[in-house]
């Protein structure tokens, strides 16, 4: 028998028993469904976590020198706690001191950062994100300046009373109007907008265009960092290997700076969108490693399914069994139909459970603020999957109707 007739005679059985095909190949469904599902939650959170969360927070090609890490996601012991408590804070002399002796062509920003109301006119603006920086800082998140402008190295070191503004907070604090040139107030201090940012989105959703951007000098530090003291000083370079060595140098400069002894252990921090990824990783590979196992069970369970299922159909067609041998119909022709039509009924629950699997990781995106993306491999896989469990289910109860006896068949009732 030819392939294709053999699945021409698999889809029409499958036709005239409807109820029982779905039924057989629901296990089949389950599996391809659940690894779509699972497989396109998880790259597109992949994609999300290197595109947004960490490009985001630290940047590409950049590293931030910190007293102790900002991105914490695992939990942390009461000792390593007190241990982060104790080292020295990142002082503008420790930033001066690194940015003056780096070999290693890169860009620099002092950073302080905290949250902070901003008044304009009686309406307030709260649990805004206030930054103190340099001027560099736009260069090296990559803002975009849709209003107005950026400030300038020229205004941090006069401490300019300046302030460059996220999208939200122009919204809300000065809708309707152009917000350069306008005076908000931040702590009692006046400053003046000179920009705003373009829209960012969110990030898990949380919205990353309330903030404003002051020069780090600007009387403003007060109340985000004490005198002195930064909260990073942010280092960016052109590639992932210049930023290496440029961390290997900082690193090198801050042990010579604080005396540390070769034995000692660093007591600073840096921090890298590679290593906020760290945690996101261990977690995806724990997906990944037990997706299989689960994916399995659901597939094993089909599988018997449709073997319960075939052998009953092989009990159901005796007589057919009978007259198609009667007629000329060879051993391998039987054999041939019913695992083709294991593995065409099986494939469509491959199929089905490939739109179910892309439907429900479709859902999640639109719902929550998971994302999800669609790999083409895990679509290949689960058919490869369905068809493979269908010949396996399939083979057993194909050769018990191969092997029937063709007189003993047609004389079945």
């Amino acid at each position: 028998m030819r392939p294709l007739e053999a699945v021409r005679m698999a889809l029409r059985t499958i036709r005239a028993q409807k109820l029982k095909s779905f039924f057989s190949l629901i296990g089949v469904l389950i599996g391809v469904t659940f690894l779509i599902a699972v497989v396109s939650i998880v790259q597109g959170m992949n994609r999300y976590m290197v595109e947004r969360f960490a490009n985001t927070l630290v940047g590409a090609n950049t590293f931030e020198l910190r007293q102790r890490p900002s991105i914490t996601t695992g939990e942390v012991s009461d000792s390593v706690e007190l241990e982060w408590r104790r080292r020295p804070r990142i002082s503008y002399a420790d930033a001066d001191y690194v940015r003056a002796r780096l070999t290693t062509p890169a860009t620099f920003a002092k950073f302080c950062e905290d949250r902070v109301s901003v008044h304009y006119e009686g309406k307030v603006a709260k649990d805004i994100f206030l930054a103190g920086t340099d001027a560099d800082y736009f260069a090296i998140r990559n803002y975009e300046i849709t209003a107005g402008r950026a400030f300038t190295e020229q205004e941090v070191q006069t401490a300019q009373p300046v302030l460059v503004i996220g999208s939200e907070l122009a919204e809300k604090l000065l809708p309707n109007v152009d917000p350069v040139g306008k005076t908000v107030q931040i702590g009692g201090l006046p400053y003046r907008v000179i920009g705003v940012v373009a829209k960012q989105g969110t990030l898990f959703g949380l919205s990353l265009d309330k903030f404003a951007v002051m020069p780090f000098s600007a009387q403003g530090r007060r109340l985000i960092c004490p005198i002195n003291i930064l909260d990073a000083l942010i280092v960016r370079t052109d590639n992932p290997t210049t930023m290496q060595r440029a961390m290997d140098e900082t690193e090198a400069l801050m042990r010579a700076r604080r005396g540390l002894k070769p034995w000692q252990p660093n007591n600073f921090h840096f921090e890298t969108a590679e290593g906020a990824l760290g945690t996101w990783k261990k977690i995806s590979r724990i997906l990944f490693l037990a997706l299989p196992g689960l994916v399995a069970i659901s597939l094993v369970v089909g599988g018997i399914v449709i073997m319960n299922i075939m052998l009953m159909a092989v009990s159901e067609r005796t007589r057919e069994i009978g007259i198609r041998k009667a007629l000329g119909a060879r051993r391998r022709d039987i054999l041939a139909q019913f695992v083709v039509e294991s593995a065409t009924l099986s494939g469509a629950g491959a199929l089905l459970g490939i739109g179910f699997g892309l439907g429900l990781a479709f859902v999640v995106k639109a719902v929550t603020p998971l994302p999800a993306a669609v790999a083409p491999w895990s679509m290949l896989v689960g058919v490869a999957l369905g068809v493979s469990v269908g010949i396996a289910a399939g083979v057993y109860p194909a050769t018990r109707a191969s092997r029937l006896d063709p007189i003993v068949a047609l004389r079945a009732e």
